[in-house]
């Protein structure tokens, strides 16, 4: 089944009286690549997302259109749902599998037992510092900037809640996950953190958002599909409007 059998057809009039998407956003895609690309097919001025995606990761990003803007921040404070892979033994700069590599270690023999009372640390609410490369701003820049320039600056640790924190699966190098997480939680700190922990570094290599809230990622949009069918509503007597 592909993600687009279960969506009825969307009118561009739907959407211009304001309107909520799943939009399955593509790897190497930006949050705001998506919201801009919408915005021109539909030509609705306002068009908004409801909690950034790292470029590399994928899954489920509500796009909000007109009127459904207003929405924005009730829809962002919405529970998410992860599911992913980590990488242990190397760590990146970015704490994903986009960064440039800082270190490599060898990894220690763990068991499923092992992996669990670390995990357990995360469990539950707790403190968490944002990675470098993050959009949180430090007296008026985001950090990426200043990472980009080699800078490293001291970040004030932020509460999270982590409400479910399952493993998958366990290989040598590496583990899949579930999580479960409130907003403002960074994936990619806590695979620096449990790398840190284990003693190996870690990173994530996969990273996918499959639910917020009551949005399911099943139920989302394949984006191109959905441009598409936004730009066959454009045409008025065989012309482009």
């Amino acid at each position: 089944m592909t993600l687009t059998d279960n969506n009825p057809p969307i009118l561009l009039e739907e959407l211009k009286a304001g309107k909520i998407l799943a939009v399955n956003k593509p790897a190497d895609w930006t949050s705001f690549d998506v919201v801009n690309k919408l915005r021109r097919v539909s030509k609705i001025k306002k068009v908004g997302h409801a909690g950034t995606l790292d470029p590399f990761a994928t899954g489920l990003l509500l796009i909000c259109f007109a009127k459904a803007t207003k929405q924005v921040n009730e829809l962002v404070d919405l529970e998410k749902e992860y599911e992913g892979t980590i990488v242990l033994g190397t760590e990146t700069d970015t704490h994903d599998l986009t960064g440039k590599i800082r270190a490599t270690h060898s990894v220690p023999e763990l068991k499923i037992e092992d992996l669990e009372n670390v995990i357990a640390h995360y469990r539950g609410e707790i403190e968490q510092i944002p990675p470098m490369y993050s959009a949180v701003k430090h007296k008026g820049q985001r950090l990426y900037q200043l990472a980009r320039k080699g800078k490293q600056v001291e970040r004030p640790a932020r509460k999270v809640k982590i409400f479910r924190f399952d493993i998958l699966s366990l290989n040598k190098t590496s583990f899949d996950f579930r999580i479960v997480c409130s907003k403002g939680t960074y994936i990619r700190a806590l695979a620096r953190d449990i790398g840190r922990e284990l003693g190996c570094g870690a990173y994530v290599h996969r990273l996918v958002r499959t639910r917020i809230g009551s949005y399911r990622l099943e139920h989302a949009w394949d984006l191109d599909a959905l441009v598409k069918q936004i730009k066959s509503q454009h045409f008025d007597n065989g012309n482009i409007r």
